[in-house]
């Protein structure tokens, strides 16, 4: 290799780190505008003005506005490492399953997350899209998450879930618990966060337990 080639390889490398810092200045900037204008009220050029680059770069990361709201939601799961990688090991559901119930557990209380929220149930009647967006790019992809993976661990014969969409919306009705709850209702909850991750860990063993096969 070349000392020219090997100066473009650092040059082409450096381009991506800047390409790739940019899209996620782009996302931080979309979720803060989201939040607090709500979907409606923010637009591309708020988003590339807040994010400190040209629209060009924002539409060259994000052919929409719909596309952008749904990568800043992604981008929250893949923070929280609620993506496939995480769901892996079907011969291990113990682990995987508290590993998952940690990290959802704290992602749907997160104060993002829950302004969000908040801001798709508030403008539901009026821009029912937004609800899709958010449901298709948050809920309904974990769910497909946890679906797809308790089929495979049905496979190792340990437990059993006659039906998996089910029993993954389950847990994560579970797993929102008592804190979600008080939040939605902008409740005092100091007396729950000391016991939230025991929470978290008695609703993983308890599911577990209540699909664990009988061996006779």
């Amino acid at each position: 290799m070349t000392k020219h080639t090997t100066s473009l390889n650092n040059i082409e490398q450096i381009s991506l780190s800047r390409s790739e810092q940019k899209r996620a200045q782009v996302l931080e900037s979309a979720i803060e505008l989201f939040c607090h204008q709500g979907f409606p009220n923010t637009s591309m050029d708020e988003v590339a003005k807040h994010a400190g680059v040209s629209k060009q770069t924002v539409y060259s990361h994000f052919g929409s506005k719909d596309d952008l709201f749904v990568s800043a939601i992604e981008s929250k799961c893949v923070v929280h490492q609620l993506t496939g990688d995480a769901l892996i090991d079907a011969a291990n559901p113990q682990r995987v399953i508290l590993q998952f119930a940690l990290q959802f557990g704290e992602m749907i209380v997160s104060k993002e997350t829950m302004t969000v929220f908040k801001t798709c149930v508030a403008q539901a009647d009026t821009h029912p899209e937004v609800s899709r967006l958010f449901y298709d790019a948050g809920p309904k992809h974990v769910l497909g998450l946890i679906r797809n993976y308790l089929k495979k661990v049905n496979e190792h014969g340990e437990y059993f879930f006659e039906n998996p969409h089910e029993s993954a919306v389950r847990l994560c009705l579970m797993l929102f618990g008592e804190l979600k709850l008080r939040l939605e209702l902008g409740l005092e909850i100091g007396d729950l966060l000391t016991t939230r991750q025991q929470y978290l860990q008695d609703t993983a063993e308890m599911f577990l337990r209540a699909h664990q096969v009988d061996v006779k």
